[in-house]
């Protein structure tokens, strides 16, 4: 029998980390390139799903132990991510480079997002939700500075990391320039930008750059871009979340170009 305790993050093995949620477990499950090593399961979690009938089979091929609600509280360290009675322990999705992507991919519209600074895990979270929800082909964000194993992020998410590229880059300008010589336009996305994003045609390739809320994009960075474009709205807000901002960008866009 499998104990669970406070210790047990101390004896996972060194790659696999914990994700939470029905959402996020959920769509790992159904991810076959998905490595699951175990899920754990409370009695009541197990009776929603069999009542909403939703994805009884995906239990079968995985270690499934069944938990009360204190076991999983322990088992999450205690931390807000409402686990829904749904935790997973699972292996890091086998990664391409960006390089390979671009090499691979054949597409006449390619829409990619890069992030500068953008280190808070919910804020990148609802970000891939919002890039799948709406079509975007892959996330460029600094490795050193990406929440990999964060159950915040992946809760915010809910289930989108299954379902896009992420590609964790040593150094973002490096990588914007290869793009530029594979002819993507980088756009970035900044508040002193003076044109309205509406206003461009945005088929083809398009690598679109937002910074930090706190600081913005970098000069150096911005140094790279194509073009500098604003999000329109009234005078009593100064700006948007940074995951509304990318989440209104990438709904007009896949609006524009479906």
């Amino acid at each position: 029998m499998l104990v669970i305790s406070k210790n047990y993050l101390k004896i996972m093995k060194k790659t696999t980390f914990l994700i939470v949620g029905k959402h996020p477990v959920l769509e790992a499950l159904k991810n076959p390139y998905r490595k699951i090593e175990r899920v754990f399961l409370t009695e009541d979690a197990q009776k929603k799903l069999n009542r909403d009938n939703q994805s009884l089979n995906l239990f079968k091929s995985v270690n499934v132990f069944y938990k009360s609600r204190k076991e999983l509280d322990n088992l999450c360290g205690g931390d807000e991510t409402a686990h829904q009675g749904l935790v997973a322990e699972v292996e890091q999705l086998e990664e391409i480079t960006l390089k390979e992507f671009v090499q691979n991919n054949k597409k006449q519209n390619i829409n990619l997002i890069a992030l500068e600074e953008v280190t808070d895990p919910r804020n990148i979270g609802s970000i891939i939700r919002s890039a799948v929800a709406f079509n975007i082909d892959g996330l460029i964000v600094k490795e050193r500075s990406f929440p990999s194993k964060s159950k915040l992020l992946y809760k915010s998410a809910s289930g989108g990391t299954e379902h896009i590229k992420i590609f964790k880059v040593s150094n973002l300008n490096t990588s914007l320039k290869f793009l530029k010589t594979k002819e993507f336009w980088v756009s970035a996305f900044d508040v002193t930008a003076k044109k309205d994003f509406t206003k461009n045609n945005w088929k083809g390739k398009n690598v679109l750059l937002f910074g930090s809320e706190g600081f913005g994009i970098k000069a150096k960075t911005l140094d790279n871009s194509d073009f500098k474009f604003r999000v329109n709205m009234n005078d009593n807000i100064d700006s948007l979340n940074i995951s509304n901002t990318v989440s209104v960008v990438c709904h007009y866009i896949f609006q524009t170009i479906k």
